[in-house]
């Protein structure tokens, strides 16, 4: 239970990290419904771009980006709590698993109520047609 506790604590570290991350995840859909919003993009070719974006490898490139800033961060992290070598990193293989898989699920958690939640609504409410294919409907 103590090793729980402090991979809590130690993602609670890594906040700013897990958002951003989970920020970039969604940066295929965000543009678009920002550019309408805003009247600087119909809604036909902003739901055309979010589609692009989003089923295009565009998507991919973004997760493969966000996992990059997660491991920086993670890095970053651990160096900075003294586990600089790879004898460091064994000592301490309990805690670094941890808080690696709390942080990866915490991000994803984080990105799929951006993702799916917030940016669908905020695409509704301006006007996009995602109403049909929003993630409730399912």
């Amino acid at each position: 239970m103590e090793e729980y506790e402090g991979a809590v604590a130690e993602a609670k570290g890594l906040w700013k990290w897990i958002t951003s991350s989970a920020f970039i995840a969604g940066l295929c859909c965000f543009p678009s419904v920002l550019l309408a919003g805003v009247g600087l993009m119909s809604l036909s070719a902003a739901d055309a771009l979010s589609r692009q974006l989003y089923f295009g490898p565009f998507r991919w490139f973004l997760y493969l980006l966000t996992l990059g800033f997660l491991s920086y961060g993670l890095l970053h992290h651990f160096r900075g709590r003294g586990i600089c070598t790879l004898d460091d990193a064994k000592r301490n293989r309990t805690r670094i698993v941890n808080t690696t898989l709390l942080v990866l699920i915490i991000t994803f958690s984080v990105f799929w109520v951006w993702d799916y939640i917030v940016i669908q609504l905020l695409g509704i409410a301006i006007g996009l047609p995602w109403l049909e294919e929003a993630v409730w409907n399912f």
